[in-house]
């Protein structure tokens, strides 16, 4: 089975097909995952969270990072595979971006995945022009929770709409081959993706991205407490765990995920 590609996943936006992604930390969902149709697989600083039991994704390190992509790059043959970089591993240098972003790669990923807008652009683009691929992250930002002050909705009100607009450009231009988009209105997810070449994966971002991605345990029901409201539950009324993921490809695929009650 061929591993997909940034640029079988750009053929999928210019042919209109939803991306299918969900967050994945180790080699047998990798490969499970791999199985359900999955087109990419993000090892997602969100395991601080839904395996480590941390509040936030800040504690994550470069080190768990590089273990869980090896995990998942040996389970998986066939989905395009992309790895947060953690908090701090990029915002001092981009030389030292560029050293960190290697280690990730070296150990099976084929995008690096960093938040931030105009800010992090120059960074971008040291990377892009040195042959690493970077996938961008803007709306709700979790690695700024802090700053934002919990986990909140972003890009309400017509400043934050043009300012989000004008990262989503500014990180293009330098380079990035893939936008996530969190926590924002349908209506600007919708924007963005209109304004872009290339493809935008929303989480809470409305059906108007490109395509979309769920943390894994999330999709399952797995992971405690209160859910977000773009989070929707596709064990329920699934025979198995492999039928919950083919169940969230389908959906993705034929527009039905996310409906109205899962935007913004």
């Amino acid at each position: 089975m061929t591993r997909l590609s940034i640029k079988a996943l750009q053929k999928l936006r210019d042919d209109a097909t939803k991306i299918a992604m969900l967050t994945c930390y180790d080699s047998s969902f990798a490969a499970m995952l791999d199985a359900a149709g999955l087109d990419s697989l993000l090892v997602g600083d969100s395991l601080g969270m839904v395996l480590q039991g941390h509040d936030t994704t800040l504690p994550v390190t470069l080190a768990d990072m590089a273990y869980h992509t090896r995990c998942v790059a040996r389970g998986s043959k066939h989905a395009f595979l992309i790895t947060d970089m953690p908090f701090g591993s990029y915002q001092e240098t981009s030389q030292l971006a560029f050293r960190h972003a290697a280690e990730l790669m070296a150990a099976g990923a084929q995008m690096v995945k960093v938040e931030g807008g105009t800010e992090i652009a120059e960074t971008v683009r040291f990377l892009t022009q040195r042959g690493i691929p970077v996938c961008g992250h803007l709306g709700l930002t979790p690695q700024s929770v802090h700053q934002f002050g919990g986990y909140r909705v972003q890009g309400k009100g017509e400043d934050a709409e043009q300012k989000l607009l004008e990262d989503a450009v500014e990180l293009e231009t330098a380079g990035a081959g893939l936008l996530v988009l969190e926590a924002i209105p349908a209506k600007l997810g919708e924007q963005v993706t209109e304004r872009l070449r290339i493809p935008t994966i929303g989480i809470g971002a409305g059906p108007g991205c490109s395509g979309q991605v769920l943390v894994l345990h999330d999709m399952l029901d797995v992971f405690p407490g209160k859910k977000a409201r773009f989070v929707k539950n596709f064990m329920k009324g699934a025979s198995s765990i492999s039928d919950a993921a083919e169940r969230y490809v389908r959906a993705v695929r034929d527009g039905s995920f996310p409906s109205e009650e899962h935007s913004f």
